[in-house]
C-alpha cells in the first residue's frame, strides 16, 4: 500500500498541496478541523497561497482560511511589538540577545516564520547574566511564575531556564534559556558553542539567531527529546520548512550530521530526519541520512520508536487516533522527562507532581 495514502488528510495535503483540488465538502470540514487542532490553520493557507490553489477552495471553507489570514497578520504585529519590547528592557545591559524558535523564524523572515503561531518569546542569554536579565525584565513589566519553592527549584538549579515570566499588562510570555537541554541531561550542547556560532538578524540590531545548522538541530532536540506532543505535527513541518531553505545552500546537508556530533545531538538529528522522510516527505540527500545512521538506535529499538513517533507526529485529532494513540503519548511523556534527568531525581520529579502538587493546589483552593 502506499505509505502517503495511509497518512492522515492533513499530513497528505501538506505533502502535496493540489490534493485539495479533488476535496469534497465534508473532506474540507475535516481537513479544517485537523489543522486546527494542530495549530496549522494559518500554515495551511500559506501553503494554498504559495501553491496558487486559495482561488480552488469552495466558499465555506474560504471564509475560514480568509479569518485565519486576519488571526495571522495580527500575530505578525503582536510578535513584532513584543520583541521590540524585550530589547528595549535589556537594552543597557550590552548582553547577546538570541531569539529561539517561533520568535526567530518570524523576526529573521524565514518560511518556518510563515503562519506559525506560538504563545511565548524564547530568547538565549549567557548563564552569568540571568540575574541582571530576570531583573531588567521585572523593572519592565514582567513577572516570574511557578511560585511553588519547589517549582523556583527545579527550574533555577536543573532545568536550562529559568520560570517562564508573564508581562503583568499585557500577558505575553517570555521564556529566557541560558540552554538548550536541561542541566540534568546527560548529553546536551555547550551552550557557548551556540554563541560563538551565532548570527545578526537582518534588520534587527542588536539581535541574533542560532546558525542555520544549530537552529536545525535545536529544532531537532526541542522535538524529539521533549516529552510533550501537542504540537508535534508543526514542530516537524518546521524542521521540513528549515531543510528545504537551508538545504539549498551547498554547505548546510554535508555540515549536517558534524556539527551535529560536536554538540551531541546525533540521535535527535537521526529521529529529524528519519520521520521527515517518512511523514512529510522531506528530501534528504542518501549520504546526509547514512551518515546520521550512525547516531541512530538500534533495530529493535528503531521499531519501538517508530510506533511511537509515527502516532505522536499527527495531528491530536479524534480522526488521527488508533487504540496505541494515547499510549504512545504517555511513553514519549516519561522518556522526555527520562532525557531531562537522572532516574532518582526523575522519581522525586514525578512524585512530586503526581501527589503533592495536586494537594498543594487543593489547598490552596481552600484557603
Amino acid at each position: 500500500m502506499n505509505m502517503a495514502a495511509s497518512l492522515p488528510l492533513l499530513v497528505r495535503v501538506l505533502r502535496s498541496p493540489d490534493v485539495v483540488r479533488d476535496l469534497s465538502l465534508d473532506q474540507w470540514d475535516l481537513l479544517l478541523r485537523q489543522a486546527g487542532t494542530a495549530n496549522l490553520l494559518v500554515s495551511l493557507l500559506y501553503l494554498l497561497d504559495d501553491a496558487g490553489l486559495v482561488d480552488t477552495v469552495p466558499a465555506a471553507p474560504r471564509v475560514h482560511l480568509e479569518w485565519a489570514r486576519l488571526a495571522a497578520a495580527n500575530h505578525a504585529r503582536g510578535v513584532r511589538y513584543e520583541v521590540a519590547r524585550i530589547r528595549a528592557a535589556l537594552s543597557r545591559l550590552d548582553v547577546p540577545l538570541i531569539l529561539l524558535k517561533g520568535g526567530a523564524y518570524a523576526m529573521a523572515g524565514l518560511d518556518a516564520g510563515r503562519g506559525r503561531l506560538f504563545s511565548d518569546i524564547d530568547i538565549l542569554v549567557p548563564k552569568p547574566r540571568l540575574d541582571e536579565v530576570e531583573a531588567a525584565l521585572m523593572l519592565h513589566g514582567w513577572a516570574s511564575t511557578h511560585h511553588d519553592p519547589y517549582d523556583q527549584r527545579y527550574y533555577r538549579q536543573w532545568m536550562h531556564e529559568i520560570p517562564p515570566m508573564i508581562h503583568v499588562r499585557r500577558g505575553n510570555a517570555i521564556d529566557v534559556h541560558h540552554a538548550i537541554l536541561p542541566e540534568t541531561a546527560s548529553e546536551r550542547p555547550d551552550p557557548a558553542l551556540l554563541r560563538a556560532a551565532a548570527v545578526p538578524i537582518a534588520q534587527c540590531p542588536g539581535l541574533s539567531m542560532l546558525a542555520p545548522h544549530d537552529m536545525f538541530l535545536h529544532s531537532a532536540v526541542h522535538l524529539f527529546s521533549g516529552g510533550e506532543f501537542d504540537h508535534g505535527l508543526r514542530d516537524l513541518l518546521d524542521l521540513h520548512r528549515l531543510a528545504l531553505q537551508f538545504g539549498a545552500d551547498p554547505g548546510f546537508w554535508p555540515g549536517l550530521a558534524p556539527r551535529a556530533q560536536v554538540l551531541q545531538l546525533s540521535r535527535p538529528l537521526y529521529y529529524a530526519l528519519r520521520y521527515l522522510q517518512q511523514i512529510m516527505g522531506t528530501p534528504v540527500p542518501s549520504e546526509v541520512m547514512d551518515a546520521a545512521r550512525a547516531g541512530g538506535p538500534g533495530p529493535a529499538l528503531r521499531s519501538v520508536m517508530d510506533v511511537l513517533f509515527q502516532r505522536a507526529l499527527q495531528p491530536h485529532h479524534p480522526s488521527c487516533a488508533d487504540h496505541l494513540g494515547a499510549a504512545a503519548d504517555f511513553a514519549l511523556y516519561v522518556r522526555g522527562n527520562w532525557l531531562r534527568m537522572p532516574p532518582f531525581l526523575l522519581v522525586r520529579h514525578l512524585s512530586y507532581k503526581a501527589f503533592v502538587s495536586p494537594l498543594n493546589g487543593a489547598k490552596a483552593g481552600q484557603a
